[in-house]
């Protein structure tokens, strides 16, 4: 019969002369072995940790400020004619609109696919084109939508009253050393081969909330107008011109290019005093300051905050761009103890709502959750089958999740709460397929078989069966790789983690793995002298002997009867359907977990006085002490680390909304 070639070979018999290949030549599967598990080591410090995967909404937020307005007049005035300026635009999904006190915000969602830069354009050229927003209306603010969420919030807390300006600029000056601070030598190994493989931990992004923005007022007196024959036309065509930046050409010279520009910018009430705004007859000037007040202050809102019953400031840490949200919060806190030699004397600094925590819980879980199942695998192959060959089937784990991380980056996924419930899920079934031919190879040699010639035959033999078992586990996931919108920014995580991790315990049980079983002892029939050899024999045994009298028997009585069989199983199908379909077993998509932030949001009747809103904050504030104290009296122990409290603002929100947390005086 002619020999039809390595061409015509089927791929599982291709793969037969590459097992047999690394059996035989067990440097290179130990080399396979160290440079999956070297790539997955260093792809761990260069990946981007996370709480959340970064993701776009594909939308554009129409944002349009409109003083003293009430929601329906915000709906009517701006929110109305927007929806009408954007509505027949092709690639647009889904259009809401939302009005509230002082500002209407209109959301125009993009179609699946469609480019979010050109519908940004098209939304700006529409909106700009509307001519009949109300005369209190400001200009729209248009932009497109990003969910970013910080890290944490540090909250600025001072001994005593201090004035708000003081607590501006003392925010302001955290906010400026924090962008320029840098982290403390490397303490360890860890943070040495952090620093090695992505460079010194900086922070790119703060910002300072909780405070009324700076405002810069000039009130002009009638009086002193009439008095020297000025209009109000001319004060702010003075201001107007006394304040820009202007462009002055350029200087060409042997020595390159001057470039002049003249910078006329004023930013404080004492600089904009002396603005001239009209010349006496006699050639003298009057000045702003003779026909105005100018009042450098905060714009004119009510606004609260409060930490821990003290007033205080927020800076929100943001992580951007390939920035390790466990290696920023490190930095924070080293800011944070080392921050009383450059700060004065009284202030506090105090980390409020830290979401590193849930990341880094994640972590430990799985870190855990991996330490059992390698303890697991190595103690039951140990007790049924060989304590060596225990070991080397457990090394399929640290393998199979370096391969994963390796290959994270180039499919631009990184670490965060979904990946890494990712590598939970399927740390129970990467070992699967090494079990199978570990114990497949563990049985030729037991029936006299060479080690070197039992793994690559036992490999192969089990080979088909490992191969589908293994591919029909990621065609299970494939179908998540197609979801569209927001849920396919976020829960593809989870198959392109699944399934590179499941190719590599495939990879490695088909070659790592024969490499090294190639190395074992081979079989010997007489009893072992140590004592835990001989429990170990007599527990594998006696696994053989329920396998044989036990196991055996009721299979072959279940083939023999097969019809009665399958009828069984498919009974047993129909009474699991029936009772979920009876609701005796609830589904939720999520469980309702317990958080570790309590949050109280309130509204009060529009037009209420603020002070009625600040009054119910510090009542819902003054609750919180008096239940905490209960409890710690009751049980013991500190139970309320912090507490902030806002009126005029719900800075803490636990769902995204467009333009920020709600802001108004009846709000807290």
């Amino acid at each position: 019969m002619p020999n039809p070639g390595r061409a015509g070979l089927r791929p599982i018999d291709r793969m037969k002369g590459a097992v047999q290949w690394f059996s035989r030549n067990h440097v290179a599967g130990n080399f396979l072995m160290l440079a999956i598990l070297l790539a997955g080591f260093s792809s761990w410090y260069q990946l981007r940790k996370e709480i959340f995967p970064e993701l776009a909404i594909d939308a554009v937020l129409v944002t349009i400020p409109y003083p003293n307005a009430t929601p329906v007049e915000a709906e009517r005035g701006v929110n109305v004619p927007v929806e009408e300026a954007v509505a027949d635009l092709t690639g647009i999904k889904k259009i809401r609109s939302t009005a509230a006190q002082n500002i209407g915000t209109v959301t125009v969602e993009a179609e699946t696919g469609y480019d979010i830069r050109d519908l940004l354009d098209s939304v700006k050229s529409r909106v700009d084109a509307i001519d009949n927003f109300p005369d209190e209306a400001e200009k729209p603010v248009i932009e497109e939508i990003v969910v970013k969420n910080p890290v944490l919030k540090i909250a600025i807390t001072t001994e005593g009253e201090v004035d708000e300006m003081t607590m501006n600029r003392l925010a302001e000056q955290i906010r400026d050393d924090l962008l320029v601070y840098e982290s403390p030598p490397a303490a360890g190994v860890f943070d040495f081969l952090a620093n090695a493989f992505a460079g010194k931990a900086d922070l790119s992004q703060v910002e300072v909330s909780g405070t009324r923005d700076y405002e810069l007022s000039i009130e002009v007196s009638d009086i002193k107008l009439r008095e020297l024959g000025l209009s109000h036309a001319q004060v702010a065509d003075a201001v107007r011109r006394s304040s820009v930046d202007l462009p002055g050409g350029s200087i060409r010279t042997e020595g390159g290019e001057l470039i002049l520009r003249a910078l006329g910018k004023r930013f404080t009430a004492d600089e904009f005093r002396t603005v001239p705004v009209a010349t006496r007859p006699d050639g003298s000037q009057i000045l702003l300051e003779e026909v105005a007040t100018v009042i450098d202050g905060f714009e004119d809102v009510d606004l609260v905050t409060r930490f821990d019953s003290r007033p205080a400031v927020l800076v929100n840490v943001f992580r951007v761009g390939n920035e390790d949200t466990l290696r920023l919060v490190k930095l924070v806190d080293d800011y944070i103890e080392t921050s009383s030699s450059r700060l004065p004397e009284g202030v506090t600094l105090s980390v409020w709502n830290d979401q590193s925590e849930y990341l880094e819980g994640r972590l430990n879980l799985l870190v855990k959750n991996a330490g059992f199942g390698l303890l697991l695998v190595l103690l039951v192959l140990a007790l049924f089958l060989r304590p060596s060959l225990a070991f080397l089937v457990a090394l399929g784990i640290p393998v199979s999740f370096a391969g994963g991380l390796w290959l994270m980056p180039m499919l631009g996924v990184s670490i965060n709460m979904i990946s890494l419930f990712s590598f939970i899920l399927v740390l129970g079934i990467v070992v699967d397929d090494a079990i199978v031919t570990g114990e497949n190879v563990y049985s030729r040699i037991q029936r006299g078989e060479h080690p070197q010639i039992a793994s690559w035959k036992g490999t192969h033999e089990v080979g088909t069966v490992v191969v589908f078992g293994v591919i029909t586990t990621m065609v299970a996931f494939t179908p998540m790789l197609g979801l569209s919108g927001v849920s396919g920014k976020i829960w593809p995580n989870i198959p392109l983690v699944v399934i590179p991790t499941l190719a590599f315990s495939l990879l490695q049980s088909k070659f790592v793995l024969p490499a090294h079983l190639a190395l074992l002892a081979p079989h010997r029939d007489e009893e072992p002298r140590n004592p835990i050899f001989r429990l170990q024999r007599s527990i594998a045994n006696g696994l053989e002997r329920f396998v044989h009298k036990v196991y055996k028997p009721f299979l072959e009585r279940c083939l023999r009867w097969r019809y009665v069989t399958v009828a069984a199983f498919v009974a047993l199908f129909l009474v699991t359907v029936g009772f979920v379909a009876g609701g005796h077993l609830k589904f939720k998509f999520f469980p309702e977990v317990e958080g570790d932030v309590v949050s109280a949001k309130f509204e009060l009747g529009l037009g209420a006085p603020f002070a009625d809103t600040e009054r119910v904050a510090r009542r819902i504030e003054a609750a919180a002490e008096a239940t905490a104290a209960h409890f710690e009296k009751e049980e013991g122990g500190r139970m309320l680390r912090h507490y902030l409290t806002s009126a005029g603002s719900q800075p803490f929100v636990t769902s995204f909304q467009p333009g920020g947390p709600p802001t108004a005086t009846h709000v807290g």
